[in-house]
């Protein structure tokens, strides 16, 4: 072969491996971005530890030991075709130094078997308000711009709404938690589900935006509440959803409608909570650009506006676009949506934005450590808007 040939070959063998190459960086690009823009509803996130059982008998439940399973609070307990309520931590049981021993509240779904897997979930109850709690609701249908929404309506004697919206991770019967505490306050609540959530309209392109197109169907929840009588609404969003209300009250038609805004463990960075959903996935370092790259390829996402001198900026709301009183619960423990981000976020709003700290919780999993605690900062916020 001669020089020229050589040569020749040598490109050709090089253009294929760096083709070769490039088609495997966006093989790893999208599977690492997947943790989340495909996070099922209902399943853990890659965050959450898988747990075995090991040992059940009347009140108590002995699992694996790790930082998850030593949480304080009260959490659910689900596992394939098992659904079960766990309460905080026996202090004088016979544990290992494997093994940690909780108060087994009640197993609501299946068997709860030794060797079984599972993992802690801030979903306490299944069902609907009215299996779960015992609530009277209706099943209402919100119109959105895909198609029909599922809801749960439960009905209050006030004019101001609650709407309530989940996250990640998790369903719309995530919010039931605090149904009975918003029931005793007399608030309507509208429990929305969205697009590809169960029985909702599927995602258009089979991939969330992280709440950068579906805050649309809080936008018609509140259209919903509304047209049946709401002259006011808080909305209540956990995790993606909190973003969802963000938007919602800073591009809504009807933002002159929107009173009060609680978020809990907000996304305010989508780039960051993909890194950190990324990661969980065992996605070295130095791949990580690659799942955001391929985010923004994928959704149209575009990263960088997660920050703005330094500080937090959720695609084009900023602090300063936050008109009305707002508690943002948030807590360090968290590793899917960073706590420095939300008290970077609270700083530059102290006029309206009111940070209520939560030690040893998970993402989204605010009530969940200290349920009392939760309710009373909740009551307090919520009583001038009531």
């Amino acid at each position: 072969m001669g020089p020229a040939k050589a040569t020749a070959a040598t490109a050709a063998l090089t253009a294929v491996g760096a083709a070769a190459l490039g088609g495997a960086a966006i093989a790893v690009g999208r599977y690492a971005s997947d943790a989340a823009l495909k996070a099922p509803p209902g399943r853990p996130l890659p965050t959450e530890p898988r747990l075995t059982v090991h040992a059940t008998r009347p009140g108590r439940v002995t699992l694996t030991r790790s930082l998850a399973s030593l949480r304080p609070g009260r959490y659910g307990l689900s596992g394939d075709g098992v659904h079960a309520v766990v309460g905080p931590v026996v202090a004088d049981a016979a544990d290992t130094a494997d093994t940690v021993v909780r108060r087994l509240e009640r197993v609501t779904h299946g068997t709860l078997e030794p060797g079984a897997k599972a993992w802690l979930t801030p979903q306490v109850y299944i069902g609907d308000p009215g299996s779960a709690l015992g609530l009277d609701h209706a099943d209402v249908d919100v119109p959105g711009e895909l198609g029909g929404l599922p809801a749960w309506f439960v009905p209050g004697s006030r004019d101001t709404w609650v709407i309530t919206v989940h996250g990640l991770g998790t369903t719309r019967e995530h919010p039931m938690v605090l149904m009975d505490f918003l029931h005793g306050q007399r608030f309507p609540v509208l429990d929305v589900a969205y697009r590809g959530d169960l029985g909702a309209p599927p995602l258009p392109d089979g991939l969330g935006h992280l709440g950068a197109t579906e805050w649309r169907d809080v936008d018609a929840a509140i259209r919903y509440a509304v047209r049946y009588g709401a002259e006011r609404v808080v909305l209540h969003g956990w995790s993606i959803g909190a973003a969802m209300a963000l938007r919602a009250a800073a591009y809504s038609p009807l933002k002159d409608r929107v009173t009060g805004l609680v978020l809990d463990s907000p996304v305010l960075d989508w780039e960051t909570t993909l890194r950190a959903l990324a990661s969980a996935r065992r996605t070295p370092g130095p791949l990580l650009p690659l799942a955001v790259r391929a985010a923004e390829g994928r959704t149209g996402l575009v990263a960088g506006h997660g920050r703005q001198n330094g500080g937090p900026l959720l695609d084009g709301v900023a602090p300063e676009a936050v008109t009305v009183p707002t508690l943002l619960v948030h807590g360090p423990g968290d590793t899917v949506a960073p706590w420095r981000l939300s008290r970077r976020f609270a700083a530059r709003r102290p006029d309206l934005i009111t940070l209520h700290a939560v030690p040893n919780a998970p993402h989204g999993a605010m009530w969940n450590a200290d349920p009392d605690t939760y309710e009373e900062v909740l009551r307090r916020f919520l009583t001038p808007l009531m």
